[in-house]
């Protein structure tokens, strides 16, 4: 698990390598061309919080209506949704789940536009879409999913900025911005800030993660991978939900994970930090906000590419935190690298 956190950077500059870049754009442009009027995301786990980033940046960046699917509803119950005006996206690390395939299949019999984004480009899920983007993070040692999670998230950037440029190209503005993010994700990376928070949450029996807009996902994958690791019971909550009951069970034994960036999903995560104030909880902000008692700083990007960062730490508190337990991050109990559901 280190090990794969660690190729992040590296993951990163492969995928705006003109070589992969080139290739997103093309299916991009092809998208542009369709002009679906709405999307449709399927995936399931760590994916499942990607593709509830991209459809952050579907309805905030292209204007479009986007959600996420439940496959259960195509391969359990037989529906067959009308979809000829969508785009629909499988989003899954092994590109291997029978059910994620099956949405596509069904989605394209009824003229949806569909694409796969994965991590194999030989895999069913690839066979199955019209279109496929490679997320290029290469082999993953560990059980839990960290290098193509963070590359799920940046291809799937891409992608939707190409469509809203139109072309697939992405401004030189864009692009530059874009090439500092191998860098910062190694300073990142290098602070051990997590290490050291990590004997905080030992003998934590639950704990909540929280964020808004952008930074929800993030919030949602940190509560998986540490449930995954070190068995601890973590929930996750947008800022604004948390406000609407759940915070009453936050107290001085429950301790938050806050990830407030700069940005407006940031700005409105700072009318819940007093909240928690209130209730006294243990409260960690991550993000680049300079809010907070204790932190795990990330550096300030534009929000979009904020959750690019933020999990980072994370990750690397729950790999830090399974071992202060005693756990052993690259075999999590009953687990295994591909989960086929149907």
């Amino acid at each position: 698990m280190a090990a794969d956190i660690d190729e992040q950077p590296a993951g990163y500059e492969r995928l705006l390598s003109t070589e992969h870049a080139t290739a997103i754009a093309q299916v991009a442009a092809a998208v542009a061309r369709r002009r679906p009027r709405h999307v449709v995301f399927t995936a399931r786990g760590t994916s499942d919080h990607a593709a509830l980033y991209a459809a952050y940046l579907t309805e905030i960046r292209l204007g479009l209506p986007a959600g996420l699917a439940s496959p259960s509803a195509v391969t359990l119950f037989g529906a067959r949704p009308d979809l000829s005006d969508a785009l629909v996206v499988g989003v899954s690390q092994s590109g291997g789940s029978p059910d994620l395939a099956e949405v596509l299949r069904a989605a394209r019999a009824s003229g949806a536009l569909t694409l796969a984004v994965t991590n194999n480009p030989d895999s069913p899920l690839v066979e199955t879409a019209e279109l496929s983007v490679d997320i290029a993070a290469g082999h993953e040692r560990a059980v839990a999913a960290t290098k193509t999670y963070s590359a799920e998230l940046l291809a799937l950037l891409m992608l939707v900025e190409g469509v809203r440029a139109g072309d697939g190209t992405l401004p030189a503005e864009e692009r530059d911005a874009l090439a500092r993010l191998p860098e910062l994700a190694a300073r990142t990376l290098a602070d051990d800030t997590p290490a050291r928070l990590a004997p905080r949450y030992r003998f934590a029996g639950q704990l909540v993660t929280t964020g808004r807009g952008y930074a929800y996902p993030t919030a949602r994958e940190a509560a998986l991978k540490l449930m995954e690791t070190s068995y601890l019971p973590a929930l996750a909550f947008s800022g604004a939900d948390l406000l609407h009951g759940p915070l009453a069970m936050t107290d001085p034994d429950v301790p938050v994970l806050a990830v407030v960036g700069s940005g407006p999903g940031g700005t409105s995560m700072r009318e819940v930090l007093p909240r928690l104030g209130e209730r006294r909880a243990d409260v960690v902000v991550v993000g680049s906000a300079d809010v907070g008692e204790t932190r795990m700083a990330v550096p300030d990007v534009d929000e979009r590419y904020a959750p690019l960062l933020d999990i980072l730490p994370l990750q690397r508190l729950a790999l830090s935190l399974a071992l202060a337990r005693g756990e052993d991050p690259d075999a999590p109990r009953g687990l295994k690298k591909v989960t086929a559901t149907m």
